[in-house]
């Protein structure tokens, strides 16, 4: 599943230091809405950056000038060794398949934006896909997914059901848990490993910016364990 590559759109990872954006890839924050119970139902639009042909995001989670590497990466001694599964993503899902459409699921790029969660998850949703009701709200939870660890599918066409995503890069906020979340990268934007290696392009996936995760270079949502904040 693809997605076209942004033509000169790049994330280049630094061996333990910070991702290299270059091809004007545009900025800004995005901040996940939530309803009266607390569940997360909409992304709302928040601060925008200066465009930048080129730009460097810490991912040690410790500059003093964040999202902006500083170098504090070096004296933090920070290890950015990538361990994520570098399979494409179809190989490393699990299938689920409803009346009319499929959920595809990697467990591990959850990046704790619970989009998932309202109505029911969406692990129960794809089995009553055949209500229009519960298709639709099927295919906006999943397509809310920041990290594209779930994606649903039309069993008529095969084909995935994405959201229009232009090359960009969003920096997730989530005042609801107190904490600042990855890197989202949207669009297409090819990611390139610190030793050379190109990960598949996607149209959606999101990357760890406060140092701890486990699956680098993806979040795993442990910015929400640690309270990691944007603006410390």
């Amino acid at each position: 599943m693809n997605q076209k590559k942004a033509t000169g759109s790049k994330v280049q990872i630094s061996k333990n230091g910070p991702y290299i954006v270059s091809g004007d890839v545009p900025l800004s924050k995005e901040i996940i809405g939530i309803n009266e119970g607390g569940e997360s139902i909409k992304w709302e639009q928040g601060q925008k950056y200066p465009s930048q042909g080129q730009y460097a995001l810490c991912r040690c989670g410790h500059s003093g000038n964040k999202p902006f590497c500083d170098g504090a990466h070096t004296k933090a001694r920070f290890d950015g060794t990538e361990t994520a599964n570098r399979q494409p993503y179809l190989e490393q899902a699990e299938t689920l398949r409803g009346p009319t459409m499929s959920l595809t699921d990697v467990e591990s790029l959850c990046a704790f934006a619970r989009f998932c969660d309202p109505r029911g998850r969406v692990w129960n949703l794809v089995k009553a896909t055949d209500e229009p009701l519960t298709s639709k709200c099927f295919v906006n939870q999943t397509c809310d997914c920041p990290s594209g660890r779930l994606v649903a599918w039309d069993n008529n066409t095969g084909k995935p059901i994405e959201p229009k995503h232009e090359p960009s890069i969003a920096l997730i906020e989530d005042p609801s848990k107190a904490c600042s979340g990855p890197a989202w990268l949207r669009g297409g934007v090819q990611l390139i490993g610190a030793d050379g290696f190109e990960y598949e392009v996607r149209n959606r996936m999101t990357l760890c910016r406060c140092g701890a995760s486990q699956n680098k270079p993806f979040c795993d949502g442990t910015h929400a364990s640690i309270g990691f904040d944007d603006e410390n």
